[in-house]
């Protein structure tokens, strides 16, 4: 007995030996990621240490004596890094270090990236809540570079010879959006440039076969991906994409995700990444709230006994949708939108030598209005190059290459418009941004609230304005109640009457602009926003005769037209406007004609649900975006989704058990959602009264 012991301790000496000379690729899914370089140093510990200190590591309590000793070599800060020169304390290595530093400037980190990187950089899975435009990317992705280095130390070497493998993905990180997704990958790129770590990005909207070429030529240790996009690639057996020993798995914008219906991929995605208990990953999952369904999200993902959740947002921090001051301008009619907008920019303008140069995001809510508004604006005199403010356009009927070029010339720009579907809604960063202009009623107040996000971004300074008809006044007080809009009549273009002289020589130059410019469009881009308009989602009090009359004004008495645009029977009975007075049933027959016939003195132009609401609310009835009726949710690859049809993926209704709480008892489903008690989340608590 006592020589069977003995023999056994030697083994366990010898299998210690071994495990000091191995890199720490075996530990760096359970033990707090280290430096490279401390391989080296442990190794020379375990050499020089009593042999009865080895011996004895069979038994339960000299191992945890002997990882208490091995954690007092392990670099330690004693108080949490706030810059990233000082990440060495807590054992990222030199390269990353180096990349951060000199690579990309950056010195001090946000308080999201230090409350965020200091718990993730343990292994241990997290749970964080932190709000857009904070530098909660490189948060996640400094822990990610550290845990792929751990996990193949060679690849700390840029030159070092060893072949990636498209099936042998070691992180992933998912987002919800294409241009979330490529913006993601920029940074990522700019981390690895000093290592050997191959970061590919897999997008919808771009060509599936380009993308996997490159991925089997250039080999990939990290995948940035959207879901539908990746989903796709690992349940197809011919991407020859997988990621058998993966070690880390982000979730960026998880919220966002869920709301635009991605729960079916995402626990698809789970059941094609290996058993966890086999190939242990750390996984980090961020969201700007942690309303329920995100609780249950987490619940399925993170580690139960070993996660942490990190609050980002304090109790006292004042949300930027309270902060950012907000304007509510009512205008006479849909023919006074497009002057309004340029008012707003040319008073901007004027006020430039006392701050930003202006740079403003137009949010339309449809693709349709998006369109129509880009051709109108860039033949306006006002918005020209020529007037020092360039415009662009995103929406979801772009490619994927052309959608990330006005991303990215916008960002470059010094002063510019951007016009844009709820696509940049969410996650999307663009530096000063001075103005975020909704036109229309928002689809809800949500979705009013990411916008404005767009603006007064990590403490800058910014300004919101809602642009609506005294017809969709009140459907927006129902919609967006408890939110600091007020009043502002101090724009002159958004009360001017067509057809009646203006004293003010600029509201008539605004006028004339738009109207010489929105003779230019063709007839049948006007019919597509008339169509889309008519595929929003009504409310209580916002009808569809309402709008058919504002419709119908603005064509007859603004356009000069002599009939309405016809709409199709079918589309007519599925949105129950047969009997709406004022709707022509039939088929118009296609041209390319200018829109304008001369615009007469009453001359409309805009659209309100161009600059209405679109919302997602056409795609049940063909008004999808890929019917030409409008944008079918505009949320990046996806382009929408049933919000609320795949919630119970994640939730207690689960009967399948996989990943909700079923059966295992209230006390159990309690410890876990106990530990985001301190959560805030804003749309529990929307108040029931609007201040307008």
């Amino acid at each position: 007995m006592f020589k069977a012991s003995v023999q056994r301790q030697v083994r366990l000496g010898n299998v210690a030996r071994q495990f000091s000379t191995v890199s720490l690729t075996r530990t760096a899914g359970s033990k707090p990621l280290a430096v490279l370089r401390q391989t080296a140093s442990q190794s020379a510990l375990w050499r020089l240490a009593p042999r009865h200190a080895i011996f004895r590591l069979y038994s339960a309590e000299s191992a945890a004596a002997q990882a208490n000793r091995r954690a007092e070599f392990a670099p330690v800060a004693s108080s949490p890094v706030s810059r990233f020169s000082e990440l060495d304390k807590l054992g990222v290595h030199e390269r990353l270090i180096e990349a951060l530093t000199k690579g990309m400037g950056y010195d001090a980190m946000t308080e999201v990236q230090s409350m965020a990187i200091n718990p993730a950089l343990k292994g241990t899975d997290m749970v964080a809540q932190a709000k857009t435009g904070t530098g909660k990317t490189l948060a996640f992705l400094v822990p990610l570079f550290q845990r792929v280095l751990m996990d193949q130390p060679n690849l700390a070497d840029r030159w070092a010879v060893r072949r990636s493998s498209s099936q042998d993905i070691r992180a992933i990180i998912l987002s919800p959006t294409r241009e979330l997704a490529e913006q993601i990958g920029v940074e990522a790129r700019k981390l690895a440039r000093s290592t050997g770590i191959v970061v590919q990005t897999a997008v919808g909207g771009t060509r599936k076969r380009e993308a996997l070429q490159k991925m089997w030529h250039e080999g990939c240790d990290v995948l940035v991906a959207t879901p539908g996009r990746l989903n796709d690639l690992l349940s197809d057996p011919h991407a020859r994409v997988a990621a058998p020993n993966l070690r880390a798995f982000v979730l960026d914008e998880a919220d966002r995700m869920l709301d635009v219906g991605f729960a079916d991929e995402i626990r698809s995605i789970q059941e094609a990444l290996p058993d966890r208990k086999a190939v242990e990953r750390q996984t980090l999952l961020f969201s700007a709230t942690i309303p329920r369904d995100v609780v249950h999200l987490a619940k399925s993902m993170v580690r139960p006994d070993n996660f942490e959740f990190v609050q980002t947002i304090k109790a006292d921090d004042e949300p930027t949708h309270e902060r950012v001051p907000q304007h509510l301008v009512v205008v006479n009619g849909l023919e006074n939108v497009f002057p309004t907008i340029i008012e707003i920019a040319q008073k901007a303008k004027l006020a430039e030598d006392s701050g930003l140069p202006f740079k403003a995001i137009v949010f339309f809510s449809t693709t349709a209005s998006v369109q129509f508004a880009t051709q109108v604006f860039r033949k306006t005199p006002s918005l020209s190059r020529r007037s020092g403010i360039e415009t662009f356009e995103i929406h979801s009927r772009l490619t994927q290459a052309t959608r990330t070029r006005s991303a990215d010339y916008f960002r470059q720009a010094k002063s510019a418009v951007l016009f844009s579907s709820d696509v940049t809604a969410r996650g999307m960063d663009f530096p000063n941004v001075t103005d975020v202009i909704q036109v229309g009623l928002p689809p809800d107040r949500d979705q009013y609230i990411h916008r404005i996000g767009r603006t007064g971004r990590a403490g800058s300074s910014g300004k919101g304005w809602l642009i609506l008809t005294k017809e969709e006044v009140p459907e927006a007080r129902n919609r967006l109640p408890g939110l600091p809009i007020k009043p502002n009549d101090t724009l002159k273009a958004a009360k001017h009457v067509l057809g009646e002289n203006s004293t003010f020589d600029d509201v008539a130059r605004y006028f004339s602009e738009v109207r010489d410019a929105y003779a230019t469009v063709r007839k049948s881009d006007f019919r597509a926003v008339y169509l889309a308009t008519l595929g929003q989602k009504f409310g209580r009090h916002f009808q569809a005769d309402d709008v058919i009359s504002m419709l119908n004004k603005w064509c007859l008495d603004g356009l000069g037209w002599t009939e309405v645009p016809a709409i199709p029977p079918k589309i007519a009975q599925q949105r129950a406007l047969s009997r709406v007075p004022g709707v022509r049933i039939g088929y118009d027959d296609e041209d390319d004609e200018p829109v304008s016939r001369g615009f007469g003195e009453r001359s409309g132009f805009g659209e309100r649900s161009g600059f209405g609401n679109r919302s997602g609310y056409g795609n049940r009835s063909g008004f999808g975006d890929r019917s030409g009726f409008g944008n079918r949710s505009g949320f990046g690859d996806r382009s929408g989704g049933d919000r609320s049809g795949s919630r119970s993926m994640f939730g207690q209704n689960n009967q399948r058990g996989r990943t909700g709480n079923r059966g295992r008892g209230g006390s159990n489903r309690n410890s876990f959602e106990d530990r985001f008690s301190s959560r805030a989340d804003g749309r529990s608590q929307a108040p029931k009264r609007a201040s307008f």
